[in-house]
């Protein structure tokens, strides 16, 4: 008795030790509107403006209340940081990148702010570009490189702060000379088939703020900008403008799209005819590639596992594509027609795996890997008949092998080494049932010697949209959760690509609480299994698995001990007027549409916060620059948050000030970043 005395004060002086969250206070300023016969009450419509100071001055409240909050909560785990550093900051040397007749490399050593750009010459390494000599600071980052067919010149763009409105640099590279003024609010690079003039979009900080349009020009490289000629454009922001020449063949290829369907029109190389129109698509895509007299295209036109078709480049119309493989039962990935064969690469239970072809469609053989392992990506260059293949495993860094295309004799051509400690870590393909008894894919990996006593820590992570799926790869950026003892489980829920377009369609518009739905079975599933319980699991979801969070805590906060919420959509009421946002009404849906707005209303998690709910802790992430999702999803949904009754556990909000929508990150800046999110997980894991 005495005892039991002495452990409760014990743990009372503790309790009482423990700073309760007080955030500061948030005024709610009700806007009410009518929607559809609906009144609606907003009470934080006001931190929708990020240029008002009363904004400005909550966040910076709100954020550093954050930090000293958890400052005083939590414990710090000796080697986190520097098992995080061991995979981000660290001597890095890319995959030679062959271009024409040169060869390029990036390469970042230790300490190193950015990464570098090199080219070999006399079997050395030369430096062409480093963005840190644009901005000592390293918030400016490369965000592409577009090369010329020669490799004699390469396009490089940069963004500044993750903000995604870039400046692009021509430069010699052999000598990474800038041989113009840079091209301001350019995206989009592509050299024309002759190597002297480009095509690229403009995309200012305005467009993007006031959702215009955006036009795309061709240029003759060295011009001032002004000369550029305007060559396209779309009647709506969500919608896209694409062009590009083919390097083997003279047809060239424009239209525009949303992300799952365009039209597509074929034209002469080297003019600028208005050319035919060969294909419209209104719930599928095809966008042709020309070798020599022969189109191929990739699409999932009557086919939502995909197949290619071929056509002629003298009959180019829909009414005369031929399919050349069919769609089958698996999910068609890809396809590298070579001199020799065409290779298909498609995936069985999100397994992938290459078939060879005939040029008439014919089965040939499978083809044998070089190893065990998933197939992350498959190139071929034509001039010197090489494919390039690469194979991921959960716990082996990605290995990139090179063969010529007539015999498949593989070698190692690269692999980059980490030290990073995987020995004790095993990865699995799991299946579990959801809601409607739908059978769903979910990566599993974990240390050897984990028991299933229904108590491991679990970090739960899926994504569910936009077609992106989950595919089996190294796992060593979370080793150092693993290795003390937490479960990583990424859920391949519905909306993704894993099993062809209808599970992607069976997760998007109306049907998205489908893969809310998903997410909370493989919960139930891994409690059932006995490797977890509901005060083990953290979930951890950005950008669309943000929205994929929020609805997870409205929805099911009995499920689960702490939440991230990174760079999230959270108001799917008025989402699609800020930023880029209209891109993804073909994904979600408007609120502008009445049968559109029936069913955002009832998922949206801005406007399901329940009344004296508690959800459970939460760390929600917006970056000040971010140029996709608007932080105001983040910071109304926390201020709604905050101050609904019955709100115990703390909802925090971590603004990053010199970061966007992920991207772009210094070194140092990403390790501060993760390693901040993995304490938080760590300490609410109670590890």
């Amino acid at each position: 008795m005495k005892n039991i005395f002495f452990i409760l004060l014990v743990f009372g002086f503790y309790a009482n030790a423990q700073p309760k969250f007080h955030p500061p206070a948030t005024p709610s300023i009700p806007v009410v509107d009518t929607l559809h016969g609906v009144l609606l009450t907003d009470n934080y419509r006001w931190l929708e403006n990020k240029a008002d100071s009363n904004v400005i001055t909550w966040t910076k409240a709100q954020h550093d209340y954050g930090i000293e909050y958890l400052n005083s909560t939590q414990k710090i785990h000796e080697g986190l940081r520097n098992d995080i550093a061991n995979y981000i900051d660290m001597d890095y040397e890319g995959p030679l990148n062959k271009e024409g007749k040169r060869v390029f490399q990036t390469i970042k050593r230790k300490g190193d702010k950015q990464y570098k750009l090199y080219t070999i010459l006399n079997d050395k390494p030369v430096l062409i570009w480093d963005p840190v000599k644009l901005d000592t600071s390293g918030n400016t980052s490369t965000q592409g490189i577009a090369y010329s067919y020669d490799g004699e010149r390469a396009a490089v763009s940069v963004q500044k702060s993750g903000a995604e409105i870039s400046s692009t640099y021509i430069i010699d590279t052999r000598t990474g000379r800038i041989l113009y003024p840079a091209l301001e609010n350019t995206f989009g690079y592509q050299w024309t088939k002759d190597q002297q003039h480009a095509y690229f979009t403009i995309r200012t900080q305005d467009d993007v703020n006031n959702q215009t349009p955006l036009k795309t020009y061709l240029w003759k490289v060295g011009d001032p900008l002004s000369k550029a000629k305007f060559i396209g454009t779309t009647n709506d922001a969500k919608n896209s403008f694409f062009v590009y020449d083919n390097r083997y063949s003279d047809v060239s290829f424009y239209g525009e799209g949303d992300f799952y369907s365009n039209k597509a029109y074929m034209f002469k190389t080297g003019t600028t005819d208005s050319g035919a129109l060969i294909y419209q698509g209104e719930k599928s895509n095809a966008y042709p590639e020309a070798i020599g007299d022969k189109l191929y295209i990739f699409t999932n036109d009557n086919a939502p596992n995909y197949r290619l078709m071929v056509a002629d480049v003298n009959n180019p119309a829909y009414k005369n594509w031929r399919t050349l493989i069919p769609e089958s039962e698996t999910v068609m990935q890809g396809y590298v027609v070579t001199k020799h064969n065409i290779i298909i690469q498609d995936k069985k239970d999100i397994q992938s795996r290459l078939t060879l072809y005939d040029f008439d469609g014919n089965k040939i053989k499978q083809l044998e890997l070089p190893e065990t392992g998933n197939v992350a990506g498959i190139g071929y260059d034509r001039e010197e008949d090489s494919v390039y293949l690469t194979l991921n495993t959960f716990t082996s860094t990605p290995k990139t092998f090179v063969a010529s295309a007539s015999d498949f004799k593989w070698r190692l051509y690269y692999q980059r080494i980490l030290p990073i400690d995987m020995s004790n870590i095993v990865g699995e393909i799991k299946f579990y049932y959801s809601k409607d008894g739908t059978k769903v894919p979910a990566f599993v990996v974990h240390r050897k010697d984990i028991k299933l006593d229904s108590n491991n820590p679990v970090l739960l992570n899926a994504y569910g949209g936009f077609q992106a799926g989950i595919q089996p790869g190294y796992f060593g950026f979370y080793a150092s959760l693993i290795n003390r003892g937490v479960i990583v489980v990424q859920a391949g829920i519905r909306g993704g690509d894993e099993y062809g377009e209808k599970w992607h369609r069976d997760g998007m518009l109306d049907k998205k609480q489908t893969c809310f739905d998903d997410f909370y079975s493989c919960a139930e599933w891994l409690i059932k299994e006995g490797y977890t319980n509901t005060n083990k699991i953290v979930a951890i979801g950005g950008s669309n698995g943000g929205l994929l969070m929020g609805a997870a805590a409205t929805q099911r906060p009995d499920l689960f001990k702490a939440i991230v919420c990174e760079v999230p959509l959270l108001d799917m009421l008025r989402y699609d007027k800020f930023l880029i946002a209209r891109y993804w009404i073909p994904e979600y849906g408007s609120a502008d549409s009445a049968k559109d707005f029936r069913w955002l209303l009832r998922y949206s998690p801005y406007q399901n916060i329940r009344k004296g709910v508690n959800m459970p802790a939460m760390l929600v992430t917006a970056g000040a620059n971010d140029s996709r999702v608007d932080p105001m999803n983040a910071k109304k949904f926390v201020a709604a948050a905050q101050n609904n009754d019955g709100q115990i556990s703390p909802v925090i909000l971590h603004m990053d000030y010199n970061s966007g929508h992920g991207s772009g990150q210094s070194t140092k800046q990403s390790i501060d970043n993760w390693n901040f999110i993995f304490e938080f997980i760590l300490n609410q894991l109670q590890l």
